[in-house]
């Protein structure tokens, strides 16, 4: 509903109504960031959030411009929207064109003509616009449609807010942890969206009143679409193991450290369901792993720039679900179109492919980084219980655990599982959708 500007002299109108979101002063903070660089920036105070377009759009008038290469269309409540002529062409909503059922372009990109103008433009009855090209094709488009794809700056940032959910609740020591029931998250659409959307947000929610045995997470899985499969298994038993094949499956202190960054594509959610507690010892431990960054970033610029742009390699070799033999490069600290931490010191390999010079400041950044994770300030350290399932964001978070005593019978066992944060979106969009249009 904002005016764009592509060469022309046009009047920029706000027509979106504007509100403040209030958030915490102090470590928490919470902020409304865009899919890249934003989610390192550290935000306090308060920040503006547009209000959802008003989908129930009139137009006054349309009119094409530049030699039929843009059509501008003037809303009824004000303002002006711009849209490219090739681009009206290539996502023509006409059955020849769009597969409705699929929602999926049938229009091959080899029979779109990138310098197509517009032979005719009609407005019918202020909700629709109709045109017609010069081959005589005819597109319609209706008026919410075309209002919620308006090209702005403003527009477009409020329709990737509503895609991605990009908000962030950054939190230390500070953390007031989020809890919810297990069986409400599974039966009840309204609970399994404040869950996910909890999720997303904060990066951690703990549901609790599940069964102590194995196959709870498998239901988890389901509810949100289906888990992900990986060398350990779809799910993996994490207890005291003779010759243990991963440092998880002992009864030592683990540090901090993202799950499996020897994936191309480290799953972005972890489950793991508490089925038997040690008395003394075993207690977990997580860091916001996005908060530090932006610690590190403000701290130490150079620190933080050496772990965004070193690629580590990673490593894992052993016999699980199937034999495996893994090797990944990856940053510490991704902060490209995906924004990940990815890190784990027992699988980072001795190989190292980065010339001799930079191997001291590379330690000496990520020294710097693992210092930061320790600090008292930013970790949160709770203790599970039989039948509690902790949920987490992999990319954000890192997870460690405290060490406790073996003994000849298994004394502390959880059953974990992954998911992709594909899955978990999909769902997330999903419940909103429903549980929004509900009310």
């Amino acid at each position: 509903m904002w005016t764009a500007v592509v060469g022309f002299r046009t009047k920029v109108q706000q027509v979106c109504s504007h509100k403040l979101l209030q958030v915490q002063k102090g470590r928490s903070t919470l902020i409304r960031s865009p899919l890249c660089k934003s989610h390192w920036q550290n935000t306090a105070g308060s920040v503006q959030a547009a209000q959802p377009f008003n989908m129930s759009e009139m137009i006054q008038k349309v009119e094409v411009l530049d030699a039929n290469h843009f059509v501008r269309v003037h809303w009824e409540v004000g303002g002006e929207s711009l849209y490219p002529s090739v681009w009206l062409r290539d996502n023509c909503q006409c059955p020849n064109c769009f597969l409705q059922s699929a929602k999926a372009r049938k229009l091959p990109l080899e029979d779109l003509d990138v310098n197509i103008g517009v032979k005719d433009v009609t407005l019918i009855g202020g909700k629709k616009v109709q045109i017609t090209w010069p081959d005589e094709h005819t597109s319609e488009f209706e008026a919410d449609w075309l209002n919620k794809r308006c090209f702005s700056e403003q527009a477009r940032a409020k329709m990737q807010e509503e895609l991605f959910l990009p908000e962030r609740l950054y939190w230390g020591s500070d953390l007031q942890l989020p809890t919810m029931p297990f069986e409400e998250v599974l039966c009840s659409d309204e609970s399994a969206y404040k869950w996910m959307s909890t999720l997303k947000k904060v990066g951690i929610v703990v549901l609790t009143g599940a069964a102590t045995r194995q196959g709870e997470l498998v239901k988890l899985g389901k509810r949100i679409g289906f888990l992900r499969l990986t060398f350990y298994g779809p799910t993996w038993q994490v207890q005291d193991k003779v010759d243990a094949n991963n440092v998880a499956y002992t009864s030592g202190k683990l540090s901090f450290h993202t799950d499996y960054p020897v994936l191309q594509h480290p799953p972005g959610l972890q489950f793991l369901h508490c089925i038997k507690q040690t008395s003394t010892g075993g207690e977990s431990e997580v860091v916001d792993g996005f908060h530090v960054a932006n610690k590190l970033k403000e701290q130490n610029l150079q620190a933080f720039q050496i772990l965004s742009s070193t690629l580590v390699d990673f490593t894992d070799i052993g016999v699980d679900f199937c034999d495996f033999s893994m090797q990944c490069k990856q940053r510490i600290l991704d902060i490209g179109q995906v924004i990940r931490i990815n890190y784990n010191n027992a699988t980072r390999d001795t190989v190292f492919d980065i010339p001799v010079e930079k191997v001291q400041p590379f330690y000496a950044s990520l020294k710097n980084f693992v210092y930061l994770l320790n600090s008292p300030e930013h970790t949160f350290t709770y203790k599970m219980k039989p039948g509690d399932i902790v949920t987490f964001d992999n990319w954000r978070l890192l997870h460690g655990r405290q060490s406790y005593q073996s003994g000849r019978e298994i004394s502390r066992h959880l059953e974990g599982a992954y998911a992709d944060w594909d899955v978990g979106m999909s769902r997330l969009r999903i419940l909103k959708n429903t549980v929004l249009n509900e009310k």
